[in-house]
């Protein structure tokens, strides 16, 4: 019975608040260590409790001891008083630093008791001029002295607008040096990487004059600047004495990286030609974000970034369903594009679900986010490299037939003939004409002809793989390049497309091919010209002998351009 009536007792008294927080036992040296397990808390809800009374409501137990991984509260009113107690074993003095590694709170006072027994506030916070800290240093780090064989406790006051995370840790300073140079350096890396990528992708925007490179430099550059606010960098070097602009800049700046992000997204994934109505959907979102942005900093701060952050996992979400729809559409830049906005995405949400207090604040859920922004940026500038090569693309490839273009071919032959004569490889061409061309216009009209010329269009592209170039000559021509094949090779191309397109059920119409075909082997031909002269005058003499055939080149096929005058009258 009387154990009954204890458990009973320790149970009341856990209820009501009586259970005791860990006090940490330092050592020399003492490394970096979270403080989250040795915390008592105390939610003020109206925010009016004042030190002395919060002092003796954790004298009088009513502080109780937080027992989760982190203390992060998402977006609350209520303000929180946080107390733990260190203790010093040893013989000798300890020069200790507190740190608080969230650097976004609006007020954050620091109670500790000096070497008369005084106690000592430094009131700090984004909200207050940065030399407000005892460190000019981009986190609120709390230096303290801990005497020799004492046990002493520290109090903190947070209050804030913005998402309450209490990341609180304490090191010896000598450790704390040591971790500082390392991040220095990695921030120093990060901010680097972004300038990197501005710079060079402006080069390359002077260069092309593409809009895509502007937005991309527009969503680098607001992106960059934003994280700068979110790890307190902005603040400690650029507008130290200007809280208001510290704080208000971090909505305006995260507007500003979602306009360009949209902006940038609808470019590089051709969304009006491939996905219009997502398209539409995202220019009405961007035009929304637009007054909202330059609304925000004037707004009230918790709703606005309460907002925006809702408005930026939105954004996410419907530009990834944007690259997926390109993506399947053919768009090759929208393969980067998914990898890295799936990249930001998942940070993004992790990141989210900290904000609100669904996932506990660590070095992973406050981080994550900012790495992969860098990643995908680099991710996103190679999705421009792969714009530039498909716009680059286009400007070869012949519409009508959706094979190369004159030009493209002008520019290949002469190259391939000279890699075929420095590495001792055959080359060989076909020359294609669609037979009766002009009978089929004259008879059928123009829209039938061109529907042939796209009939014999896919049907070349559907019987040949690279390296074979094939290209619309011009009219109804066509000519095939096929490194490293001989002449019987191209001869038996030649000969299945003559059936092939014979056998094309075209709207009954009949539709018959001519193929000139010459080789470049062991030398016969000192040039590239003489190469394409020659399976010019092999198909001039197909169309000569009743067309619908193959003619081979021999060695010798004399002023084959004179020859070839009179027969492209007569088509």
């Amino acid at each position: 019975m009387r154990l009954v009536i204890a458990v009973c007792g320790v149970l009341l008294f856990w209820l009501a608040g009586g259970a005791r927080a860990e006090v940490l036992t330092l050592v020399h040296q003492q490394p970096s260590r979270s403080l989250t397990p040795y915390l008592k808390l105390l939610e003020d809800r109206s925010g009016v409790l004042d030190f002395v009374q919060v002092r003796a409501q954790e004298q009088g137990g009513r502080l109780r001891p937080w027992t989760h991984q982190s203390a992060n509260f998402g977006y609350t009113a209520s303000t929180y008083w946080v107390a733990f107690t260190l203790n010093n074993p040893s013989d000798q003095s300890m020069a200790l630093l507190i740190r608080q590694d969230y650097p976004l709170i609006d007020y954050l006072d620091f109670w500790a008791e000096d070497e008369l027994g005084q106690w000592q506030r430094v009131a700090t916070g984004d909200r207050r001029p940065f030399d407000s800290r005892p460190l000019t240093l981009r986190d609120f780090i709390f230096p303290v002295a801990l005497p020799a064989h004492s046990q002493r406790t520290y109090y903190l006051r947070f209050a804030t607008q913005g998402a309450l995370n209490i990341g609180l840790s304490v090191s010896s300073e000598t450790a704390f040096l040591g971790h500082l140079e390392m991040e220095q350096l990695l921030l120093g890396l990060y901010y680097g990487g972004f300038l990197v990528l501005v710079i060079y992708n402006l080069f390359l925007f002077l260069a092309v004059r593409d809009r895509a490179y502007a937005y991309y430099m527009g969503y680098a550059l607001s992106y960059g600047l934003y994280f700068g606010d979110l790890n307190g960098v902005s603040f400690q070097l650029v507008w130290p004495n200007n809280p208001w602009l510290a704080n208000e800049s971090l909505v305006f700046l995260l507007g500003l990286a979602l306009i360009f992000g949209i902006q940038f997204a609808r470019e590089i994934c051709s969304g009006r030609q491939l996905a219009p109505r997502i398209d539409r959907f995202a220019r009405v979102l961007m035009l929304v974000m637009i007054p909202l942005t330059f609304v925000a900093p004037f707004a009230n701060y918790r709703l606005m970034v309460t907002a925006f952050t809702i408005f930026a996992l939105g954004t996410c979400i419907l530009l990834m369903v944007l690259g997926a729809v390109s993506l399947m559409r053919g768009s090759v830049s929208a393969r980067y594009f998914m990898v890295g906005w799936g990249t930001l995405l998942a940070s993004a949400i992790v990141y989210v679900f900290k904000t609100f207090g669904l996932l506990p604040h660590n070095s992973f859920t406050h981080n994550a986010f900012q790495v992969a922004a860098l990643i995908e940026m680099v991710l996103l500038s190679l999705a421009l490299g792969a714009r530039v090569n498909e716009i680059r693309k286009r400007g070869y490839i012949d519409e009508m037939s959706n094979l190369y273009n004159r030009r493209f071919f002008d520019e290949q032959l002469p190259r391939e003939f000279s890699l075929a004569q420095r590495s001792g490889t055959p080359l060989a061409l076909l020359m294609l004409d669609l037979d009766h061309f002009k009978d089929i216009n004259d008879r059928y009209g123009h829209r039938q002809g061109d529907l042939a010329i796209q009939a014999i269009g896919q049907l070349i592209e559907h019987h040949i793989r690279k390296p074979v170039l094939a290209c619309r000559y011009g009219g109804e021509e066509f000519a095939i390049l096929l490194p490293r094949a001989n002449g019987e090779q191209a001869q038996i191309l030649a000969q299945r497309l003559v059936q092939r397109v014979a056998g094309l059920n075209f709207n009954s119409m009949p539709l018959t091919v001519s193929i000139g075909v010459a080789s470049f082997e062991c030398g016969n031909f000192s040039c590239w010209l003489q190469l394409f002269e020659a399976a010019d005058m092999a198909l001039y003499r197909a169309k000569q002998d009743g067309r619908n055939r193959v003619v081979v080149a021999t060695r010798e096929w004399p002023e084959a351009r004179r020859l070839r005058e009179p027969e492209r009258a007569d088509t």
